[in-house]
Protein backbone atom coordinates (compact mmCIF):
# COMPACT_ATOMS: atom_id res chain seq x y z
CA UNK A 1 0.00 0.00 0.00
CA UNK A 2 1.38 3.25 -1.11
CA UNK A 3 2.28 5.96 1.89
CA UNK A 4 0.74 8.90 2.07
CA UNK A 5 3.25 10.96 1.19
CA UNK A 6 3.60 8.78 -2.00
CA UNK A 7 -0.10 9.40 -2.74
CA UNK A 8 0.31 13.30 -2.19
CA UNK A 9 3.37 13.45 -4.48
CA UNK A 10 2.05 11.19 -7.37
CA UNK A 11 -0.83 13.49 -7.20
CA UNK A 12 0.66 16.59 -7.49
CA UNK A 13 2.58 15.06 -10.24
CA UNK A 14 -0.41 14.27 -12.44
CA UNK A 15 -1.92 17.79 -11.41
CA UNK A 16 0.84 19.67 -12.80
CA UNK A 17 0.74 17.31 -15.83
CA UNK A 18 -2.73 17.82 -16.66
CA UNK A 19 -2.62 21.61 -16.13
CA UNK A 20 0.36 21.92 -18.41
CA UNK A 21 -1.40 19.66 -21.35
CA UNK A 22 -4.49 21.83 -20.91
CA UNK A 23 -2.49 24.54 -21.07
CA UNK A 24 -1.15 24.00 -24.39
CA UNK A 25 -4.39 23.25 -25.83
CA UNK A 26 -5.54 26.45 -24.41
CA UNK A 27 -2.54 28.31 -26.24
CA UNK A 28 -3.72 26.60 -29.35
CA UNK A 29 -7.23 27.43 -29.25
CA UNK A 30 -6.53 31.10 -28.42
CA UNK A 31 -4.40 31.76 -31.59
CA UNK A 32 -7.59 30.34 -33.20
CA UNK A 33 -9.22 33.47 -31.59
CA UNK A 34 -6.23 35.73 -32.73
CA UNK A 35 -6.82 34.16 -36.17
CA UNK A 36 -10.44 34.92 -36.28
CA UNK A 37 -10.13 38.62 -34.96
CA UNK A 38 -7.20 39.07 -38.15
CA UNK A 39 -10.15 37.16 -40.50
CA UNK A 40 -12.11 40.18 -39.41
CA UNK A 41 -10.41 42.79 -40.59
CA UNK A 42 -10.26 41.79 -43.84
CA UNK A 43 -7.96 43.80 -46.10
CA UNK A 44 -6.43 46.06 -43.93
CA UNK A 45 -4.69 43.73 -42.22
CA UNK A 46 -2.17 43.29 -44.74
CA UNK A 47 1.75 42.74 -42.69
CA UNK A 48 4.74 42.87 -45.33
CA UNK A 49 6.35 39.80 -43.11
CA UNK A 50 5.27 36.55 -44.20
CA UNK A 51 4.39 34.57 -41.39
CA UNK A 52 2.21 37.28 -39.66
CA UNK A 53 0.18 36.44 -43.05
CA UNK A 54 -3.22 35.54 -42.27
CA UNK A 55 -2.79 32.11 -45.03
CA UNK A 56 0.75 31.70 -42.52
CA UNK A 57 -1.26 31.64 -39.86
CA UNK A 58 -3.89 29.37 -40.88
CA UNK A 59 -0.87 26.87 -41.66
CA UNK A 60 0.35 27.38 -38.35
CA UNK A 61 -2.69 26.76 -36.21
CA UNK A 62 -3.14 23.67 -38.42
CA UNK A 63 0.40 22.11 -37.77
CA UNK A 64 -0.18 23.19 -34.13
CA UNK A 65 -3.37 20.68 -34.15
CA UNK A 66 -1.77 18.20 -35.94
CA UNK A 67 0.99 18.09 -33.23
CA UNK A 68 -1.23 18.12 -30.00
CA UNK A 69 -3.08 15.20 -31.72
CA UNK A 70 -0.18 13.11 -31.67
CA UNK A 71 0.54 14.16 -28.02
CA UNK A 72 -2.67 12.50 -27.37
CA UNK A 73 -2.33 9.36 -29.59
CA UNK A 74 1.22 8.66 -28.39
CA UNK A 75 -0.11 9.56 -24.71
CA UNK A 76 -3.02 7.01 -24.69
CA UNK A 77 -0.18 3.94 -26.22
CA UNK A 78 2.01 5.11 -23.53
CA UNK A 79 -0.69 4.27 -21.13
CA UNK A 80 -1.68 1.09 -22.75
CA UNK A 81 1.52 0.14 -22.83
CA UNK A 82 2.06 0.60 -18.80
CA UNK A 83 -1.82 -1.10 -18.19
CA UNK A 84 0.06 -4.27 -19.63
CA UNK A 85 3.05 -4.04 -18.17
CA UNK A 86 1.37 -3.92 -14.79
CA UNK A 87 -1.39 -6.59 -15.80
CA UNK A 88 1.98 -9.12 -17.21
CA UNK A 89 4.29 -8.20 -13.46
CA UNK A 90 0.51 -8.99 -11.34
CA UNK A 91 1.23 -12.04 -9.18
CA UNK A 92 4.89 -12.16 -9.63
CA UNK A 93 5.72 -11.75 -6.34
CA UNK A 94 2.97 -14.97 -5.50
CA UNK A 95 4.56 -16.54 -7.92
CA UNK A 96 7.98 -16.31 -6.97
CA UNK A 97 7.33 -17.49 -3.30
CA UNK A 98 5.61 -20.72 -4.86
CA UNK A 99 8.71 -21.52 -6.78
CA UNK A 100 10.86 -21.73 -3.58
CA UNK A 101 8.03 -23.50 -1.66
CA UNK A 102 8.52 -25.96 -5.11
CA UNK A 103 11.67 -26.47 -4.37
CA UNK A 104 11.82 -27.39 -0.99
CA UNK A 105 9.57 -30.62 -1.78
CA UNK A 106 12.74 -31.40 -4.24
CA UNK A 107 16.35 -33.33 -2.85
CA UNK A 108 18.29 -29.81 -3.35
CA UNK A 109 20.22 -28.58 -0.52
CA UNK A 110 20.23 -26.41 2.14
CA UNK A 111 22.07 -24.06 0.54
CA UNK A 112 20.34 -23.91 -2.78
CA UNK A 113 17.64 -23.66 -0.97
CA UNK A 114 18.78 -20.61 0.96
CA UNK A 115 20.01 -19.03 -2.68
CA UNK A 116 16.30 -19.70 -3.73
CA UNK A 117 14.91 -17.86 -0.74
CA UNK A 118 17.60 -14.94 -1.00
CA UNK A 119 15.74 -14.13 -4.84
CA UNK A 120 12.38 -13.96 -3.68
CA UNK A 121 13.19 -11.89 -0.33
CA UNK A 122 15.00 -9.00 -3.05
CA UNK A 123 11.49 -9.90 -5.33
CA UNK A 124 9.04 -9.48 -2.45
CA UNK A 125 10.99 -6.39 -1.35
CA UNK A 126 10.91 -4.63 -4.44
CA UNK A 127 8.31 -1.87 -5.32
CA UNK A 128 7.80 0.01 -8.13
CA UNK A 129 6.91 3.53 -7.42
CA UNK A 130 2.98 4.18 -6.57
CA UNK A 131 2.61 6.02 -9.79
CA UNK A 132 3.88 3.48 -12.25
CA UNK A 133 2.27 0.10 -10.63
CA UNK A 134 -1.46 1.68 -11.06
CA UNK A 135 -2.81 0.97 -14.10
CA UNK A 136 -3.87 4.52 -15.71
CA UNK A 137 -6.57 5.87 -17.77
CA UNK A 138 -5.58 6.17 -21.22
CA UNK A 139 -6.54 9.94 -20.63
CA UNK A 140 -3.84 10.48 -17.65
CA UNK A 141 -0.80 12.79 -19.02
CA UNK A 142 2.42 10.37 -18.90
CA UNK A 143 5.01 11.22 -16.36
CA UNK A 144 7.75 13.39 -17.19
CA UNK A 145 10.19 11.04 -15.95
CA UNK A 146 10.28 7.52 -16.05
CA UNK A 147 14.11 6.22 -15.08
CA UNK A 148 12.40 4.91 -11.26
CA UNK A 149 9.94 2.38 -12.24
CA UNK A 150 11.71 1.14 -15.33
CA UNK A 151 14.50 0.54 -12.71
CA UNK A 152 11.92 -1.27 -10.22
CA UNK A 153 10.65 -3.48 -13.24
CA UNK A 154 14.07 -4.22 -14.39
CA UNK A 155 14.91 -5.44 -10.88
CA UNK A 156 11.87 -7.77 -10.56
CA UNK A 157 13.48 -9.20 -14.12
CA UNK A 158 16.65 -10.11 -12.72
CA UNK A 159 14.96 -11.49 -9.32
CA UNK A 160 13.16 -13.54 -11.41
CA UNK A 161 16.43 -14.47 -14.08
CA UNK A 162 18.31 -15.37 -10.86
CA UNK A 163 15.52 -17.54 -9.33
CA UNK A 164 15.53 -19.24 -12.34
CA UNK A 165 19.19 -19.99 -12.76
CA UNK A 166 19.03 -21.34 -8.90
CA UNK A 167 16.04 -23.77 -10.17
CA UNK A 168 17.90 -24.77 -13.61
CA UNK A 169 21.12 -25.74 -11.56
CA UNK A 170 18.78 -28.50 -9.40
CA UNK A 171 18.46 -31.85 -11.08
CA UNK A 172 15.83 -32.98 -8.81
CA UNK A 173 13.44 -29.63 -9.79
CA UNK A 174 11.10 -31.00 -12.10
CA UNK A 175 7.51 -29.87 -11.09
CA UNK A 176 4.40 -31.23 -12.70
CA UNK A 177 2.69 -28.22 -12.37
CA UNK A 178 3.32 -26.07 -15.90
CA UNK A 179 3.42 -22.61 -14.58
CA UNK A 180 6.27 -23.69 -12.42
CA UNK A 181 8.31 -25.43 -15.22
CA UNK A 182 11.55 -23.78 -16.27
CA UNK A 183 10.10 -23.38 -19.87
CA UNK A 184 7.29 -21.72 -18.48
CA UNK A 185 9.01 -19.41 -16.69
CA UNK A 186 12.01 -18.39 -19.13
CA UNK A 187 8.89 -17.63 -21.43
CA UNK A 188 7.92 -15.78 -18.44
CA UNK A 189 10.54 -13.68 -17.92
CA UNK A 190 11.14 -13.15 -21.69
CA UNK A 191 7.25 -11.82 -21.71
CA UNK A 192 7.98 -9.56 -18.80
CA UNK A 193 11.32 -8.05 -20.40
CA UNK A 194 9.02 -7.32 -23.52
CA UNK A 195 6.18 -6.00 -21.63
CA UNK A 196 8.74 -3.56 -19.87
CA UNK A 197 10.77 -2.08 -22.76
CA UNK A 198 8.26 -1.45 -24.84
CA UNK A 199 6.63 0.74 -21.88
CA UNK A 200 10.19 1.99 -22.64
CA UNK A 201 9.88 3.00 -26.24
CA UNK A 202 6.60 4.10 -25.76
CA UNK A 203 7.54 6.69 -23.51
CA UNK A 204 10.43 8.07 -25.68
CA UNK A 205 7.64 7.81 -27.91
CA UNK A 206 5.56 10.79 -26.17
CA UNK A 207 8.93 12.52 -24.86
CA UNK A 208 9.92 13.05 -28.45
CA UNK A 209 6.09 13.97 -29.75
CA UNK A 210 5.94 16.55 -26.62
CA UNK A 211 9.12 18.26 -27.57
CA UNK A 212 7.82 18.52 -31.01
CA UNK A 213 4.80 19.73 -29.90
CA UNK A 214 7.05 21.91 -28.06
CA UNK A 215 8.73 23.44 -30.96
CA UNK A 216 5.72 24.16 -32.73
CA UNK A 217 4.39 26.73 -30.14
CA UNK A 218 7.16 27.78 -28.15
CA UNK A 219 10.77 27.13 -29.08
CA UNK A 220 11.42 28.41 -32.55
CA UNK A 221 11.56 31.34 -34.53
CA UNK A 222 7.88 31.40 -36.18
CA UNK A 223 6.62 29.26 -33.39
CA UNK A 224 3.00 30.21 -32.57
CA UNK A 225 3.78 32.25 -29.22
CA UNK A 226 6.10 34.16 -31.12
CA UNK A 227 3.92 34.96 -33.84
CA UNK A 228 1.09 35.34 -31.78
CA UNK A 229 2.88 38.47 -30.03
CA UNK A 230 3.76 39.83 -33.51
CA UNK A 231 0.31 39.70 -34.82
CA UNK A 232 -0.87 41.71 -31.55
CA UNK A 233 2.19 44.27 -32.28
CA UNK A 234 1.13 44.39 -35.31
CA UNK A 235 -2.19 45.51 -34.77
CA UNK A 236 -1.10 47.89 -32.40
CA UNK A 237 1.01 49.82 -34.66
CA UNK A 238 -1.72 50.06 -37.68
CA UNK A 239 -4.79 50.78 -35.99
CA UNK A 240 -3.37 52.31 -32.54
CA UNK A 241 -2.55 51.13 -28.91
CA UNK A 242 -6.67 53.01 -27.57
CA UNK A 243 -8.16 51.07 -31.05
CA UNK A 244 -11.36 48.87 -30.48
CA UNK A 245 -9.19 46.21 -32.93
CA UNK A 246 -6.10 46.33 -30.50
CA UNK A 247 -8.69 45.75 -27.46
CA UNK A 248 -9.56 42.72 -29.02
CA UNK A 249 -6.12 40.64 -29.00
CA UNK A 250 -4.18 42.65 -26.55
CA UNK A 251 -5.87 40.32 -23.55
CA UNK A 252 -5.41 37.18 -25.38
CA UNK A 253 -3.15 35.31 -23.24
CA UNK A 254 0.05 33.03 -24.76
CA UNK A 255 1.85 31.50 -22.14
CA UNK A 256 4.59 29.51 -22.13
CA UNK A 257 5.11 26.54 -19.95
CA UNK A 258 7.40 26.29 -16.96
CA UNK A 259 10.46 24.43 -17.18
Amino acid sequence: MASTSDLTSTNTTKNKSSVSETGHAKNVANFQNLIAFVTGYGATYNPSKNALKLPQLIALKAEADSKLADVVAKNTAYNNKVNERQTAFSGLKSLSTRLVNALQTTDATDQIIKDAKGFNKKMQGQRASASATTPTDPNTPAPTTISTSQQSYTQQIQHLAGLISVLESEPSYSPNETDLQIATLVAKQNELTTKNNEVATSYANISNSRIARNTTLYSTEGSIFDVASEVKKYIKSIYGASSPEFAQVKGIEFKKPKS
